[in-house]
């Protein structure tokens, strides 16, 4: 684009003819200047370059300008490298462009810092664009030390300054600090409210985002849709249907538009509150949907899959998404291959892989880690190795996925292997709580005590991590499988804190298998005090007392189960037929496919027991 001469025959005839439809009283400069801001591509911006040139016009500054709102990076900095002196102006369009346009965070610090350098103080302009580089890429440092600058330029009063501080702040995780600068502002307008509630809201301080907008209405300020959006945000983290609900009252009072951003809010808001109807209700509602919307509503299927099961209909929508022109991102790939892993989709999901690497996102570090989760659920393994060795980059994510789906599939050697490799080649990332999760459910399906035991001390004196409830469990479900009761019961009682019900569940089941009545009991009488309404807990101790022939024992479980109004929940299984996912219920005859599912259910049952399969009945 810098050019020292051009020759006037490469000038287009447009631009020619342009020029001459200028004010005849316009200066050269002014002709210039003015089609310069009717440029609406780089090649325009070049020839009014080569003109400024030819006729030692210089306007370095018009021209960064005019780039930049082009988003032409290249061309942009390149010109910014040949201003031999460039000012306070260019620093700050340049700084902005960095950060808003192209959002490259890191090159928008240096950039500061060279700004700073060059002798030029930064200003109420600069300072704003810095504080969201350093929030977006969370290096506190940095921020700190432009907020020390701001102190020093008296600029603590500007507006656009303290937002943007807070907003740093909340994304670096320094909520005190963010809290801070909100109370120091003497005169609070709608955009600090909204600065300090959505820093909340995003970092998972639920309950302080709904606190601030009680504060906010008290002071007098009506929320917008950035105020509405933090808090249905919060709402879903909360669970709180009620206060989201008078959201959406609120949204159709007002006469809100329902858009892309509060629309998809309020949908994941109801996903996650479990109101799946509703979240349908407001997405049947909207006119334009986006990806956000789609993304939305899939993820919100997902969500409620925890509780009541629904990740085909997550499945059907992706699908609907795709026949309705809108194509699906990392995101959508991400939430729909959730689904498959959920539901055991693995043809659905293999589709996924050829979609994501025909459009050269299947190295996204996100979605090859949900692909490497989808194949290890779905039980092809040699696929998750394939993309997990494929992978360029890996995090903690990507690892703990490999190392757990090995464990999982009974390959606890190779697991550990994994596990050291990590250790030894994971650069940033190392073995953290889930890591050890994982590997201690390797040495819990194989039975390798001595190695769990090992893993479990090394958590705290080799990688300084403090064991958690999960880590625990695992070594009493190590312990009680190793037929170890007793040693699993006192290190219950050695743990710092209370055990959960899974822990519980896991030692009752080995004192079941060891017909052990003397743990068994204990171990049941914590249990029926954590979770009176899981059928589980009153069978298993019923088949123990009747194990035993203690009759009136397992009658009274029986008795106590039916009197405290608890029944039994029916097993559920999804089965995968040319790309559609059919569920069935334990003794679920009405199934238009039930037939022919029981002819082969009992096919493979006569091939097991050709195989020498005995089932194990004193189990059931």
């Amino acid at each position: 684009m810098l050019k020292p001469k051009a020759s006037p025959r490469f000038i287009s005839r447009h631009f020619t003819s342009a020029l001459a439809a200028c004010q005849p009283q316009q200066t050269l400069t002014e002709k210039l200047l003015s089609l310069l801001k009717q440029c609406s591509s780089t090649k325009l911006v070049q020839q009014i370059h080569t003109q400024m040139i030819i006729n030692a016009i210089d306007k370095p500054n018009f021209l960064l300008h005019r780039l930049i709102d082009l988003k032409d990076f290249d061309n942009a900095s390149l010109l910014f490298s040949h201003i031999p002196y460039p000012n306070e102006y260019a620093f700050n369009i340049m700084i902005r462009g960095l950060t808003t346009t192209w959002q490259k965070f890191n090159l928008a610090i240096e950039f500061y810092y060279q700004m700073k350098d060059f002798g030029i103080r930064p200003n109420n302009f600069t300072y704003p664009f810095v504080f969201i580089a350093c929030g977006n890429i969370f290096v506190l440092n940095h921020g700190q030390g432009a907020h020390s600058g701001v102190l020093k330029s008296g600029l603590c009063a500007d507006g656009h300054v303290r937002h943007s501080l807070i907003t740093m702040y909340s994304r670096c995780g320094e909520l005190g600090s963010a809290r801070k600068v909100f109370d120091e502002i003497s005169e609070k307008d709608l955009v600090s409210w909204n600065s300090m509630i959505s820093g909340f809201s995003r970092m998972g301080y639920a309950r302080d985002a709904v606190a601030l907008f009680g504060d906010m209405r008290d002071a007098g300020f009506e929320p917008d849709e950035m105020t509405l959006v933090s808090l249905l945000g919060a709402c879903g983290d909360l669970g709180d249907l009620g206060l989201g609900s008078w959201v959406e009252g609120f949204v159709v009072e007002s006469e809100i538009e329902f858009n892309s951003f509060v629309g998809s809010a309020l949908i994941g808001m109801y996903g996650k509150c479990g109101d799946l109807s509703s979240a349908r209700r407001v997405f049947d509602r909207m006119k334009k949907k986006d990806v956000v919307t789609w993304n939305a509503m899939i993820t919100g299927k997902l969500y409620r899959y925890a509780q009541n099961g629904v990740s085909d209909e997550a499945i059907i929508l992706f699908n609907a998404m795709r026949k309705s022109s809108v194509n699906p991102d990392k995101i959508t790939l991400v939430g729909a291959l959730s689904a498959c892993a959920s539901i055991g989709a693995l043809d659905f999901g293999k589709w996924l892989d050829t979609y994501a690497s025909e459009r050269g996102i299947q190295n996204d570090i996100y979605v090859a880690t949900a692909l490497i989760d989808m194949y290890a659920k779905c039980g092809s393994l040699d696929d998750a190795l394939r993309v997990f060795e494929d992978m360029p980059q890996k995090n903690e994510v990507s690892w703990n996925a490999m190392i757990s789906a090995l464990a999982f599939h009974g390959r606890p050697h190779e697991s550990l292997s994994l596990f050291k490799r990590m250790s030894n080649e994971g650069g940033a990332a190392q073995p953290n709580d889930i890591s050890f999760v994982g590997v201690l459910s390797a040495c819990v399906h194989t039975g390798l005590v001595d190695e769990g035991r090992q893993l479990f001390d090394s958590m705290s004196s080799s990688f300084g991590l403090v064991p958690k409830i999960e880590h625990y469990s695992c070594m009493v479900d190590l312990l009680a499988r190793a037929g170890l009761v007793h040693e699993a019961w006192d290190f219950i009682e050695k743990m710092p804190e209370r055990p959960d019900e899974v822990m519980l569940g896991a030692l009752l089941g080995a004192c079941q298998k060891l017909r052990n009545v003397d743990i068994s009991e204990r171990v049941m009488q914590l249990l029926l005090e954590m979770e009176p309404l899981n059928s589980g807990n009153y069978v298993i101790s019923s088949k123990i007392f009747a194990n035993m022939k203690r009759w009136d024992d397992a009658a009274r479980m029986r008795v106590l189960m039916k009197q405290r109004g608890v029944t039994k929940t029916p097993g559920r299984s999804w089965v995968e037929i040319e790309n559609q996912v059919h569920e069935f219920h334990a003794g679920d005859g009405l199934h238009f496919t039930s037939q022919d599912m029981c002819e082969i259910i009992n096919l493979l049952n006569e091939e097991m027991k050709v195989e020498g399969y005995v089932p194990k009945v004193d189990s059931l």
